[in-house]
């Protein structure tokens, strides 16, 4: 497996999705597992152990409100943890993030968006970490970057001409 996908809660399947369906559309290879750092902190020990010794490359982990999975997963691994902060609670997941970027120096954490864009760039990370040493993942991504920009450019073609004189 190349990447390992933390949540700490069934509640935040629905924020990772976009996470899970990037990775197949470019083919990698995955694990989801819902583990908590506070209720399951032996669990999460065992299951990033294994993922080390399993050959995973990166660990995304996505959390809410004091939001610790990715942190107490980046000190137990020395693989690249992408934390994702999710919106789980009343301060709309700025508590999430600053939880997960403000790691003290040597335990980092690479941290994306809050929520749904976040978790996507998550994917597309790991995706570019793992195409460091893999051509056709490189190639893939230039293809994903290059429909991106063919999109926008259709999007833009296909404007109203009342939305484009001023």
């Amino acid at each position: 497996m190349d990447v390992l996908i933390l949540i700490g809660s069934k509640n935040d399947l629905s924020e990772i999705e976009g996470c899970v369906q990037l990775l197949k559309k470019f083919d990698v290879s995955f694990e989801l597992h819902i583990t908590s750092a506070h209720r399951t902190p032996k669990r999460t020990m065992e299951i990033v152990e294994s993922a080390e010794k399993n050959g995973t490359k990166v660990i995304i982990a996505a959390a809410g409100m004091s939001a610790h999975l990715p942190g107490i997963v980046s000190a137990l691994t020395v693989l690249p943890v992408i934390g994702v902060p999710l919106n789980a609670s009343a301060l709309n997941g700025l508590d999430s993030l600053l939880s997960i970027v403000q790691m003290p120096t040597g335990i980092p954490v690479g941290t994306t968006a809050i929520g749904k864009s976040g978790a996507s760039n998550a994917a597309i990370l790991a995706v570019s970490i793992l195409a460091i040493c893999d051509s056709s993942l490189t190639q893939k991504l230039k293809k994903y970057r290059k429909e991106m920009e063919e999109s926008v450019i259709k999007a833009d073609s296909e404007l109203d001409a009342g939305y484009s004189s001023i």
